[in-house]
């Protein structure tokens, strides 16, 4: 049996030097884990109480899974901008032909987020999260985007560093390379080990800090890292569904979330990185829950509205797929609802007229149509 770490005299690794500069080596957390903060204990007690009320909330949401696009977009723009990407969620929502060709990596990241989340959720129903799976993941969180040529779905063999212009200078440098496959061995090990009796919300935080420490991979290591404490959440049940937009939290206290982890690492406080996570949990659940409230609202209001001025069917058909696509063209619509071009833009008109959609020009001569009143939820 491995001795257990006490959080308040928790060493969280050391700095080697070489070439000029240093780098850091963060020590394994792949043991059990003690504390006597009991700042943490209250935390976690509301943070696993609200994950709950979020489980059974989410169950009595109809068509859940047609709202959880617009909520897996929203989660990769903000992870995405916390790289410095300036897609937000209106430009996410377009087809990539309208997209400007020197926006169009960033648009690529935030639509390969979504769609790395969505390969994860389903490659785990057959092989667990770990090593192999985050390689698989990884690939495909960088095809076609900046970093392509920085070896995807591969651990590095090279040196990377965080902030600067080389790792002399720069805000942070992770371990050699010669250390990944031990480190993330450690990682890998601490993930499964269930013997340790270690709340999973504790652990998300600890598999987090030491994944961006360990910083695996030459490009991408923020949005991967990110993107694993929803699929940890979803493996592990704390979560039914990875409805849990976190980035929310850690964009709107990027200076905060860069400020915790690294105070790991020079002041081995990692008691204060725990609260920020939990607290981060807790405003990122509340702020789900308060979305699917609203959404829930807007989508009764309108149905209610369409009832009484639509005898067809048709418009409701319209109001359901706008949760799911609340940006279209008439082509769309018409395509959607099977209905003739003429009727549906009619339709779209009617829409426009009620105050749901609203057009928008894209190129002089081409227009699409947003979801004004769903959109607005998920702007800054």
């Amino acid at each position: 049996m491995l001795a257990a770490i006490h959080l308040e005299n928790f060493e969280a690794g050391r700095y080697e030097q070489i070439h000029g500069y240093r780098y850091f080596v963060p020590n394994p957390i792949d043991r059990p884990w003690i504390w006597c903060e009991s700042k943490i204990n209250r935390l976690l007690e509301v943070a696993a109480r609200k994950a709950g009320e979020l489980n059974g909330f989410s169950d009595f949401v109809p068509d859940l899974d047609r709202f959880m696009k617009m909520h897996l977009t929203h989660e990769a723009v903000l992870s995405s901008k916390i790289e410095g990407t300036q897609t937000d969620i209106d430009e996410a929502l377009l087809s990539v032909k309208y997209i400007e060709k020197e926006r169009k990596d960033d648009w690529r990241e935030v639509h390969n987020y979504v769609e790395t989340l969505q390969y994860a959720l389903q490659r785990m129903k057959t092989l667990p999260l770990g090593t192999r799976l985050i390689k698989e993941t990884h690939r495909i969180l960088m095809k076609n985007v900046r970093g392509r040529h920085k070896n995807p779905g591969e651990f590095r063999r090279s040196q990377n560093w965080i902030g600067g212009t080389g790792p002399q200078n720069a805000v942070y440098v992770p371990p050699l390379h010669t250390y990944i496959p031990a480190l993330m061995s450690d990682w890998e090990q601490f993930l499964h080990n269930d013997s340790l009796d270690v709340p999973d919300l504790i652990k998300a935080a600890l598999l987090h800090y030491q994944f961006e420490s360990i910083h695996p991979f030459l490009d991408g290591n923020g949005r991967m890292g990110r993107l694993l404490i929803s699929l940890f959440l979803v493996e592990k049940k704390v979560l039914d569904k990875p409805v849990l937009s976190l980035s929310v939290y850690l964009e709107k206290n990027r200076r905060a979330y860069y400020d915790a982890l690294n105070r790991v690492r020079e002041n081995n406080d990692m008691t204060s990185w725990w609260i920020f996570f939990l607290e981060a949990v807790i405003f990122s659940v509340e702020k789900t829950m308060q979305g699917l409230r609203q959404t829930l609202e807007l989508k009764n209001r309108l149905k209610s509205l369409l009832t009484s001025h639509f005898r067809s069917t048709n418009a409701l058909l319209l109001l359901d797929y706008l949760f799911e696509k609340p940006v279209l063209s008439i082509s769309e619509v018409s395509d959607m609802t099977g209905v003739t071009y003429k009727a549906a833009a009619n339709m779209v008109k009617r829409f426009e007229q009620l105050d749901i959609l609203k057009k928008k020009a894209l190129d002089g001569k081409t227009f699409v149509y947003s979801f004004e009143p769903y959109l607005q939820m998920f702007r800054d």
